[in-house]
This record gives structure tokens, C-alpha cells and sequence, in this order.
């Protein structure tokens, strides 16, 4: 499956469809943003599981903003509309996969017990 890109319009509807969704914020003038494209691309082809989008930080500021950007590119990731990874930097390949793994992995009954128990 390729790459979507979301907007604010269509960030919190795209959480809702998917179990699993990564979002990489982006510029086109960001050098490191364009390196890592094709690894991005070529994890949606091998992941068709997993929705993979793209924001463009420059027509989404106010998404960009509302994520907290300060640094691109920036990869986050969504589990059961939970973010369980933000990370800015460009990951290679292997990076990318372990994250992709840990997230399918990540047990969210678990992790939502976990944060109840620091609240109680």
C-alpha cells in the first residue's frame, strides 16, 4: 500500500480507520525529509497492514503545530488512536522495521493498565 497524505481535516478520521497508523512530518525543502522518503515508501509497500502518512508541514502548520514539530523529518506512531512513537530524525531502513515491529508488538491492554495504575 503507498503513502497518504493527511491533513487536519483528515488526521483524526485516519486514526480512527486504522489500528495501526505511522505519520512522517515533512517539508519538500528538507534535505533529510527527501533521504527518507523511499525507505518510508518501501515500508508501505512491505506493511500493507499498516496505514503509512504524510504531513506537509508547510500546507499543515497548524497540524505541524498542533503535533508539537519543532524538528523534521519526524516519525510518530499510533496504536489504537494512542501515539506510542515520536521520534525526530530520519531512521534507515533497519531502524524503521524494529520500530514497525515494536509497535505491532506493543501490548495496548497492558499499556493502558500501566498508565491507569500511574494515575490511581
Amino acid at each position: 500500500m503507498a503513502t497518504i497524505d493527511i491533513t487536519q481535516q483528515t488526521f483524526a478520521q485516519t486514526l480512527e480507520d486504522s489500528n495501526i497508523v505511522f505519520v512522517d512530518f515533512w517539508a519538500a525543502w528538507c534535505g533529510p525529509c527527501r533521504m527518507f522518503a523511499p525507505t518510508y515508501g518501501a515500508a508501505a509497500e512491505r506493511h500493507p497492514d499498516i496505514t503509512f502518512a504524510k504531513v506537509d508541514t508547510e500546507a499543515e502548520q497548524a497540524l505541524a503545530a498542533a503535533a508539537n514539530i519543532t524538528s523534521i523529518p519526524t516519525l510518530m506512531a499510533f496504536k489504537d488512536k494512542t501515539l506510542v512513537f515520536a521520534q525526530p530524525g530520519a531512521l534507515n531502513a533497519t531502524g524503521l522495521e524494529e520500530v514497525i515491529r515494536d509497535v505491532k508488538n506493543l501490548d495496548m491492554d497492558k499499556l493502558r493498565a500501566e498508565a491507569g495504575h500511574q494515575h490511581a
